[in-house]
C-alpha cells in the first residue's frame, strides 16, 4: 500500500533563480537577497534555488547548501521555496536533502542523475525511492531533462513512485516530448505537470491531454510579473489574455538557449564558420548583467557569449522594450536602472562579449 497524504496543489509560476557571483567568483549573497526581494514583490508562486539555472554543478557542497539556506531566510515566508537537491550521486543528493530540511525547506527538485546514465528502474529505486524512504517529510518534484542528463526516468516508473509515495508532488517536464507528457497525464490524472521550457508553457497548459499546472521558469529572472500573469490567466481560463502575454514574451522565451554563428581562424588564416550553442543560464545572465541586475560572472567552463550571440539577446530585449515596455519596466523601478540607456550603451555590451 502506498502513502496516504493530502493532495498538494503544486502549480503556478516558479522562478528557477540564477546564482549571482561577485568579481572574485564568490556567491554574491547581497545580490541574491536583492533578486529574491524583487521576485516576491512581483507575485511569483515560489522560487527554485540551485537548479540548472543556478549553476548547481559548479557550486561547492557548502555553497549549494548555503544558497538554499539563505534563500529561505530572504523569502521571509512571502512565497514558497523549492531547493534543488539533485545530483549524479545518491549520496550527495541525500546530503542536499538533509540540509534543505534543516533549513526549513520540505520541497525539493531532483534532477535525473546526469552523466553516469542509470536506467529508469535504477533512477526509480536507487535514487528517488532511496531519498523518499530516508526522509519521510520531504516532498519531491522530479525533473526530467534528458538533453542535459543523458538519461530519463520513464513515465511509468514515475507513476509507480507516485502510487507508493504521496510525496511525489510534481514533474518538471523539460523533455520537449509532447507524447510523453500526454502519457504522464494518462497514467497520473492528478499529478502536477510543470513546464520546464518557457517557450512550451502555453502549449502545455492549454493542451487538454497535458493540462500542465504552471511553469518553473528561467525568464522570470527578468520578467516575473508578466509570466505570472500569463500563467494565472491560463489557470483561470482567460486564454485570450494568456495568449496575448505569451506573444509579448516570445522574444524572451527564445533566448533561454541561443544559437549563433561566428568565425574560427585556423592556420594560414583559414576561416571557418561555427555555430555555438549558448545554453542556460548564460543568455539570461548576459541579459541581467546588461540591464544592471545582480547576475555577475558565470562559473567556468561557462563564460561569455560571442558578439553574435550577445546581439541576439540584445535584440530580443530591445523588441520587448519597444513593443511591450510594461514587461521590463518593473526592473527599472525596483533596481533603479535606465533600461533604454543600458540597451543602447555599446560599452556595456562590449564588456559582456567573448574576446578571442
Amino acid at each position: 500500500m502506498g502513502e496516504t497524504m493530502p493532495v498538494i496543489d503544486f502549480r503556478g509560476t516558479w522562478t528557477a533563480l540564477i546564482t549571482p557571483f561577485n568579481q572574485n567568483g564568490d556567491v554574491d549573497y547581497k545580490g541574491l537577497e536583492k533578486n529574491i526581494e524583487f521576485q516576491t514583490l512581483q507575485g511569483v508562486t515560489g522560487i527554485l534555488t540551485v537548479g540548472t539555472t543556478g549553476e548547481s554543478p559548479a557550486l561547492t557542497e557548502d555553497e549549494h547548501n548555503e544558497v538554499s539556506r539563505k534563500a529561505k531566510i530572504f523569502v521571509r515566508n512571502r512565497c514558497d521555496i523549492l531547493a534543488g537537491t539533485g545530483s549524479n550521486s545518491t549520496r550527495a543528493a541525500l546530503n542536499y536533502c538533509k540540509n534543505a530540511l534543516k533549513s526549513g525547506i520540505d520541497k525539493v527538485l531532483m534532477v535525473d542523475c546526469y552523466y553516469n546514465g542509470p536506467s529508469s528502474i535504477e533512477l526509480r529505486d536507487e535514487y528517488y525511492k532511496t531519498i523518499l524512504d530516508m526522509y519521510q517529510d520531504i516532498k519531491v518534484v522530479i525533473y526530467v531533462i534528458p538533453g542535459r542528463t543523458g538519461t530519463a526516468i520513464s513515465a511509468i516508473d514515475i507513476a509507480v513512485l507516485s502510487e507508493n509515495y504521496g510525496r511525489v508532488i510534481a514533474i518538471k517536464e523539460a523533455t520537449g516530448d509532447i507524447t510523453r507528457m500526454e502519457e504522464e497525464r494518462s497514467l497520473m490524472p492528478d499529478m502536477s505537470i510543470m513546464s520546464g521550457d518557457d517557450d512550451k508553457t502555453f502549449e502545455m497548459m492549454t493542451s487538454q491531454n497535458i493540462n500542465a499546472a504552471g511553469v518553473i521558469s528561467v525568464v522570470t529572472n527578468i520578467a516575473p510579473k508578466a509570466v505570472s500573469e500569463m500563467v494565472s490567466a491560463i489557470l483561470s481560463e482567460d486564454l485570450e489574455k494568456g495568449k496575448n502575454l505569451a506573444q509579448k514574451l516570445k522574444p524572451l522565451f527564445s533566448i533561454v538557449t541561443v544559437k549563433a554563428k561566428s568565425k574560427r581562424i585556423l592556420y594560414a588564416g583559414r576561416e571557418i564558420m561555427v555555430e555555438d550553442r549558448f545554453r542556460n543560464p548564460l543568455a539570461v545572465k548576459t541579459a541581467m548583467n546588461a540591464l544592471g541586475i545582480p547576475g555577475g560572472f558565470l562559473r567556468r567552463p561557462l563564460g561569455k557569449m560571442t558578439r553574435a550571440g550577445a546581439e541576439i539577446v540584445r535584440n530580443a530585449l530591445k523588441k520587448v522594450f519597444q513593443e511591450s515596455p510594461e514587461i521590463l519596466l518593473p526592473l527599472e523601478e525596483f533596481y533603479n536602472i535606465n533600461i533604454e540607456q543600458r540597451l543602447y550603451d555599446e560599452a556595456i555590451w562590449e564588456n559582456l562579449i567573448y574576446q578571442a
